[in-house]
């Protein structure tokens, strides 16, 4: 008869049941547990174990959960170097370098900027894309002399990459350039800077791809260990995690063999095993999700609790004025420091270029009607969405029901003294949701604006405040919103994405 590891399980109650009252204390003894030698393999057996005799199903709410709580031993033990118990409140404020905010991330001890590099479009074939001495440039500014420590990235990036001027690497390479020539890869100064990467999502995600693509990662950054480890996006089907306008759950795209085959998709137990691997290993610090949901969210931190390793410090996700649903999904309420405790690292929060207003006199190519017009768009891009590629991906932040709340937010900043780019960026920053707020540049100019919103004293006043909410209360979704639907669609979605 197989055994069950006692001290994991009561690690496992102590750690779900504090997390289901009010917001646990840093001095709180549940979170200064100490932990006894047990190894990955063991820790293994232990959730096949607890699984088998319902253990887990207790854990989120089954019809044993109470007496399963009820009868558990209270000792604990694992060897499992935790790493977001207790450290304090995500969001929390930890200290102002150079007047820049710096937040904590989740409830780890990961320390990030309230801005943050993003790094899509570093080094790709982009017809506007920053060159290597651009962003060298960059993050001298940023990082050395302003305050900001976050640069996020994925092995992946950049994006676009025409395999010939740029290859998926390249900007995890001369981040690892830039870190090396500035003497910050190793050593006490690599604390310097906070590293985000992320592996490929989907069906790549496996324990055996973790640890493969996170060594890919970590030798071509030139470091010795990565901060934040995120997905990419889910291991699993989940409708947001792609660029359309897909948001009701799928029951047939979910059971595709793309996703049910060769066992389905890896499960959350593996998934948090394999980051405690790498944490245990020294090769991360933290580890976190992007695109992903609420169910997500949740099923990752409650899993790694009841297996007494680290929980997730991070959700990376779409924000902006015009796409707020993960304010009013439950991912907010799920990542609070009162719930699960999760750090948010929004992106996009110009919306693709929308939100500085750039489009709004003139449309972009595939919206406008007359071919000069079009011709003139595509021959002198001012952005993606003047690309035919980019711009068909990039459709719904194009509605006409974004584009109308586009106009009226550009009436609030108007008449509040700024550009529409500086209330975009300056109401992310001050929403609780948000740990940090990933923006890419083009150039230097476009930085040093956005290093001074980040660093003006001064919030947007509550009458800014509401009335961008009331804007928002006339269309709460409007980049899944649609008045062009086809008659002939039959279900699919401009890129044919399934919808609604």
């Amino acid at each position: 008869m197989a055994t069950i590891n006692i001290n994991t399980v009561a690690a496992a109650i102590l750690l779900s049941v504090s997390t289901t009252s009010a917001f646990t204390t840093p001095s709180s003894n549940i979170f200064r547990m100490s932990h006894s030698p047990i190894d990955s393999e063991r820790r293994r057996q232990s959730v096949q174990v607890m699984m088998a005799g319902g253990f887990l199903g207790g854990i989120f709410g089954g019809e044993n959960s109470s007496n399963t709580v009820a009868n558990a031993a209270t000792s604990t033990g694992s060897n499992a170097k935790i790493n977001n118990s207790g450290n304090g409140p995500t969001n929390e404020i930890i200290k102002k370098v150079n007047g820049m905010n710096q937040r904590r991330l989740g409830g780890s001890d990961i320390i990030v900027s309230e801005l943050g590099l993003g790094t899509q479009r570093w080094v790709s074939s982009d017809f506007n894309a920053p060159n290597k001495d651009d962003i060298f440039k960059f993050m001298d500014y940023a990082i050395l002399d302003n305050g900001v420590n976050l640069i996020d990235t994925a092995e992946q990036y950049p994006i676009p990459s025409d395999g010939k001027k740029a290859q998926e690497g390249d900007s995890e390479l001369a981040i690892g350039e830039w870190m090396k020539a500035r003497g910050l890869s190793k050593g006490e100064s690599r604390k310097k800077v906070v590293i985000a990467t992320k592996i490929t999502g989907g069906r790549n995600v496996t324990p055996k791809n973790i640890k493969a693509d996170c060594a890919g990662s970590l030798k071509r950054l030139g470091t010795d260990y990565i901060d934040v480890y995120q997905l990419h996006w889910p291991a699993r089907y989940s409708s947001q995690s792609n660029w359309g306008q897909s948001l009701a759950y799928d029951i047939n795209a979910d059971k595709n063999p793309y996703w049910r085959s060769l066992g389905g998709p890896t499960s959350f137990e593996d998934l948090c095993l394999a980051m405690q691997d790498l944490i245990d290993e020294g090769k991360i610090r933290g580890w976190g999700m992007c695109n992903d949901n609420a169910y997500g969210l949740t099923g990752c931190t409650r899993t790694a609790k009841a297996l007494g390793v680290t929980p997730p410090c991070s959700l990376q996700g779409d924000f902006s004025l015009i796409d707020r649903k993960s304010e009013e999904n439950g991912v907010a309420e799920a990542a609070s420091p009162y719930n699960e405790n999760v750090g948010f690292m929004s992106y996009n929060a110009l919306a693709g270029g929308m939100l500085t207003g750039k489009y709004m006199n003139k449309p972009a190519a595939l919206d406008n009607n007359e071919r000069a017009k079009i011709m003139e768009a595509l021959e002198n891009p001012r952005g993606r969405m003047d690309e035919f590629g980019w711009s068909r991906t990039l459709y719904r932040y194009r509605t006409e029901a974004a584009q109308e709340a586009i106009v009226e937010y550009s009436k609030i900043a108007k008449d509040a003294g700024m550009t529409l780019t500086e209330l975009s960026q300056r109401w992310t920053r001050q929403r609780s949701l948000i740990t940090t707020t990933l923006v890419g540049h083009s150039n230097i100019d476009q930085l040093k604006e956005s290093v001074n919103y980040f660093t003006k004293s001064q919030p947007l006043s509550d009458k800014v405040m509401w009335e961008i909410d009331r804007v928002h209360m006339k269309n709460r979704l409007p980049i899944f919103s649609s008045n062009r639907v086809g008659k002939d669609w039959n279900g699919e979605g401009e890129i044919g994405e399934t919808i609604p």
